[in-house]
């Protein structure tokens, strides 16, 4: 048989160590982990000729003070910001999720004649034609407002620079159930393969429209 050396046996205790010590990864360090700086924040000018403004998921059931307060928070700039897209008449998607009926979105979101809905969980682009549509009508970039921010918000975002579109995302207007799911999920959009690179964030008031 084989001698096995003291240098090869020693080899193995030591892997077979560091693969207990890293057996359940992240978790061991969990309440170690500090949270990195915020990424900045820029203004963002937009060509209302060339980007379309996505509304997602805005349940009347639940974006409410005593639902989701989050949500509930952010509806008056998001309604003041869809009335300043509608007037620079820009395409505008609505979306809601299976669980809903288009009639639960929320009253002072609702969609108005000729802006197109999809339902659809997370990604709003997945299973639909909505990408080339967008596309024929020489839409590159979208602004992506919704609820929540670990959902649609950062699904669609991914989903939107996959397909070869440009983002906006206004920070304010992503309401999660926590404030650590806005994070994450704004970290990702600011760090991510391919999403960081035609990302933008910024707020609903450090939007420009032109022309």
């Amino acid at each position: 048989p084989r001698k096995v050396t003291a240098a090869a046996l020693g080899a193995v205790f030591l892997l077979c160590g560091w693969e207990a010590s890293f057996a359940q990864g992240v978790l061991d360090e969990w309440n170690s982990v500090k949270a990195p700086p915020p990424p900045p924040i820029l203004d963002a000018t937009i060509d209302t000729n060339t980007t379309a403004l996505f509304v997602m998921d805005f349940n009347s059931k639940n974006c409410k003070p005593e639902g989701r307060s989050r949500c509930a928070a952010v509806i008056p700039p998001i309604q003041k910001f869809l009335a300043r897209a509608r007037s620079s008449q820009m395409i505008i998607v609505h979306s809601y999720t299976p669980n809903m009926e288009e009639a639960d979105i929320l009253p002072a979101l609702k969609p108005i004649a000729g802006e197109r809905i999809v339902q659809v969980r997370g990604d709003k682009f997945d299973k639909n034609d909505l990408a080339e549509s967008l596309k024929a009508k020489g839409i590159s970039t979208i602004v992506t407002i919704g609820t929540s921010a670990n959902g649609a918000v950062l699904f669609t975002a991914i989903g939107a620079s996959q397909r070869g579109f440009k983002v906006i995302v206004p920070v304010d207007a992503m309401p999660a159930d926590t404030a650590y799911q806005e994070q994450f999920s704004v970290w990702e959009i600011a760090n991510g393969p391919t999403i960081r690179e035609v990302s933008t964030l910024t707020t609903l008031d450090r939007i420009k429209f032109q022309p």
